[in-house]
């Protein structure tokens, strides 16, 4: 399956989103979900065939989709899409249209590339606001996930408040396209600032 995004990172190289084969995929994606580090994925139990059926079941929704993230051509995250008027926050929050909401899931490592996750991170947001219809990106992690936390104020998100879901406690934030360019201008000049003379 060919990209439909592909964004340069001045640091990591290529990044790239193709839509999710759920049944070609299923194999790697379960060996992502079900890692120690992809607790709050809440898949820890799940077999090939359950991996297999939850992104079946996405690909079929019209409300949400899955894609396969690439980096330098090899699988390396995964990006979740949906619209948060018809799944995920349905009467948890003051939906606004041009909401988008999004999750994001990193394959688990060896040894970590510094910086990464947050360029999956900005990857994932560039892709979203790729779309004019975009107005604002709307997330919902675990509140005791405080790394992820950290890497949503990073990339400009705006914590609302928690909510509470049927499988969690969430943090509810929000990114507006002048919030997410704001931090984009901001990381950029830190780069330039540290850069040799």
């Amino acid at each position: 399956m060919s990209a439909v995004f592909t964004r340069v990172d001045d640091r990591l190289g290529e990044f790239a989103l193709r839509p999710l084969d759920a049944d070609a995929d299923a194999a790697l994606l379960h060996t992502w979900v079900t890692h120690p580090k992809a607790a709050f994925w809440l898949m820890q139990d799940a077999d090939v065939t359950r991996v297999a059926d939850e992104y079946r079941r996405i690909a079929a929704h019209p409300h949400h989709d899955a894609y396969l993230g690439l980096w330098r051509g090899s699988p390396a995250f995964l990006a979740e899409r949906y619209d948060p008027a018809h799944v995920e926050l349905v009467g948890l929050y003051d939906h606004q249209p041009g909401d988008v909401g999004m999750h994001f899931l990193c394959a688990p490592v060896g040894t970590p590339v510094h910086g990464f996750t947050r360029a999956v991170l900005t990857t994932v947001m560039a892709w979203l606001f790729a779309d004019p219809a975009t107005r604002r990106v709307v997330v919902e992690p675990d509140v005791r996930n405080t790394a992820v936390h950290a890497l949503n104020a990073a990339v400009g998100f705006t914590v609302v408040g928690p909510i509470v879901k049927p499988e969690k406690d969430a943090l509810l934030s929000v990114c507006t396209r002048a919030q997410f360019q704001a931090a984009a201008d901001r990381a950029a000049a830190t780069r330039t600032e540290g850069a040799p003379a």
